[in-house]
């Protein structure tokens, strides 16, 4: 677990990140009233899924894809975070008070659901029912933090290399999937290293130029 002062820098980096890639998709992003609340709606279904919920044939949750989804969720809670009009610092400092990895509840689906309800009463990002969701799969903010960068960076990644012109090769050299390639990149570098972005960046590049 990281301590407080890495907690902080990590929160800075994933913030700073969002903002880069909500301006790249739209430079007055703040101002366009991009429904995120219903993009995390509709994301908890599909981590639901993801989880298991028919009881008429057998299910086991698969955590690597519920994970993946909680690191989707992240991207679109920070975007409505940040268009909230506080300051970097203060929005640092609410995430730190309220994200507490901890839940008293057995039942995954029903903090899912909680958290779902909690978004569709006030279209805003609830970081305290989010924590209990890591929680219930035993994430820490190390795992977020390194999923959530990841993500970030190879949409960036996407982006500056023809991804919407449709030049971008999303099967690299070996057939495999870019998203295969950025797993086993971030298990190879530091995450506690201030340019872990960067680094992720560079081996991304060289990889997929190779």
């Amino acid at each position: 677990m990281a301590d407080r002062n890495t907690q902080a820098q990590q929160l800075r980096v994933m913030l700073e990140l969002q903002n880069s890639m909500n301006t790249k998709v739209h430079p007055q992003w703040r101002e366009q009233n991009f429904e995120f609340y219903r993009a995390i709606w509709v994301e908890c279904a599909e981590l639901m899924d993801h989880y298991g919920w028919k009881w008429w044939k057998k299910q086991s949750p698969d955590t690597e894809q519920v994970a993946l989804e909680l690191i989707d969720i992240w991207h679109f809670g920070l975007s409505i975070l940040l268009r909230s009009g506080r300051t970097e610092d203060e929005l640092i400092a609410q995430i730190n008070e309220q994200l507490v990895i901890s839940t008293d509840q057995p039942d995954f689906r029903l903090d899912l659901e909680a958290f779902a309800a909690a978004t569709l009463a006030d279209r805003q990002f609830h970081v305290r029912e989010f924590a209990r969701l890591m929680a219930g799969i035993e994430m820490d903010l190390d795992a977020l933090y390194r999923g959530y960068v990841g993500k970030n960076v190879l949409n960036f990644f996407r982006q500056d290399h023809g991804y919407k012109d449709g030049s971008y090769r999303k099967n690299w050299q070996d057939g495999r999937e870019d998203n295969e390639h950025l797993v086993e990149l971030v298990q190879t570098l530091d995450a506690s290293r201030p340019t872990f972005k960067d680094d992720l960046y560079t081996a991304l590049q060289t990889r997929y130029q190779s």
